[in-house]
C-alpha cells in the first residue's frame, strides 16, 4: 500500500484524472450522447486542488460557473494495465470533490471541437474533502452524493448508477495512462447541475448504506466530510483562514473571488 500520507495527497499527488458522462442522466440533461463501449477521460492539473481557506478564483473568461459533485478515487500504489478484478486493491481511500466546469467555454469549446481544457483545467477547478480512508466506505458503489445550493438541493444520485463501475475505470485508465500513488479519479457526476451566483453557499455531502447482516434492513450510515464553499464577486484580495480555527470543524468556508 501507499508509502506516503494520502491524507495530504493533494499536496503531491501527480495527476487528477476526471471521467466524463458516467451517468446517463447527467449526459442526457445537457444533451450529450452516452459514451458507448469507452469511458471519456479528461485532465485536470495539480494546480486545480483547492482546500478550506483558500480563495477560487473563477477563470476571467467564463459567465457560467457550474458545480459538479463527484466521488473521487485516492490511489495508494501506482501500476499500468491493472486488472478488473485487482482494481480495488490499488485504492488506498476516497475523497469529496466538485469539478468546477465553465460550462459557457465548454460548451463552445464542444462547437469548435476542441478539448475541454479552458472549461474544467482551471486554477482551482478541483475543491477536495479530506482523505476518507478506504475502510471507511466498505462499499463506494453503494453511496448517495448530493450537493445543495443555499440549502436547497440541486444534485443527488447513487453511485450505483455509473455506467462505467470503479473497477473497469480503474483498469481502463491504467491502460492508457500509467497510475501512480496518489493520484484522484473523478469518477463522474449525477444529474442537476446549475449555474452558481453571487453569494451563493454549496454544501456537498454523501451517506451510505452497510448491509450489517444477512436478515437485517440496510441501514444508513452517515458520514460527514461537508465542505461549504461561498461565493464572492469582488476584487478584494483573498484571507486565509483565522489561526484559531479548530481543525476538526466539520464545516470550511471559501471565500471566492472572481
Amino acid at each position: 500500500m501507499s508509502v506516503r500520507d494520502l491524507h495530504s495527497f493533494w499536496e503531491w499527488g501527480r495527476k487528477i484524472i476526471c471521467v466524463g458522462r458516467n451517468y446517463a442522466e447527467h449526459a442526457r440533461e445537457l444533451g450529450n450522447p452516452l459514451p458507448g463501449a469507452e469511458p471519456l477521460l479528461f485532465l485536470k492539473p495539480p494546480s486545480a486542488y483547492l482546500r478550506p481557506g483558500s480563495a477560487i478564483r473563477p477563470p476571467r473568461y467564463s459567465r457560467r460557473l457550474q458545480p459538479e459533485v463527484e466521488l473521487g478515487l485516492v490511489l495508494a500504489k501506482g501500476g499500468s494495465s491493472i486488472p478488473q478484478e485487482e482494481a480495488m486493491g490499488y485504492l488506498g481511500g476516497y475523497a469529496l470533490c466538485l469539478d468546477m466546469t465553465a460550462r459557457d467555454t465548454q460548451e463552445e469549446c464542444k462547437r469548435k471541437g476542441h478539448p475541454w481544457t479552458l472549461a474544467k483545467a482551471f486554477d482551482c477547478s478541483c475543491p477536495v474533502s479530506d482523505f476518507i480512508p478506504k475502510d471507511k466506505l466498505p462499499d463506494p458503489h453503494r453511496l448517495t452524493l448530493w450537493l445543495k445550493v443555499n440549502g436547497q438541493l440541486r444534485q443527488q444520485g447513487h453511485t450505483s448508477q455509473m455506467i462505467f463501475p470503479i473497477p473497469h475505470l480503474i483498469s481502463y485508465i491504467s491502460g492508457i495512462i500509467r497510475l501512480e500513488e496518489g493520484d484522484l479519479i473523478l469518477t463522474g457526476t449525477p444529474a442537476g447541475v446549475s449555474d452558481v451566483q453571487e453569494d451563493d453557499e454549496l454544501q456537498a455531502d454523501h451517506s451510505c448504506t452497510l448491509q450489517t447482516a444477512k436478515d437485517l434492513p440496510l441501514i444508513p450510515a452517515v458520514h460527514h466530510w461537508t465542505q461549504e464553499f461561498q461565493h464572492k464577486s469582488n476584487l478584494r484580495p483573498s484571507h486565509s483562514a483565522p489561526a484559531n480555527k479548530p481543525i476538526l470543524d466539520p464545516i470550511a468556508k471559501l471565500p471566492w473571488f472572481p
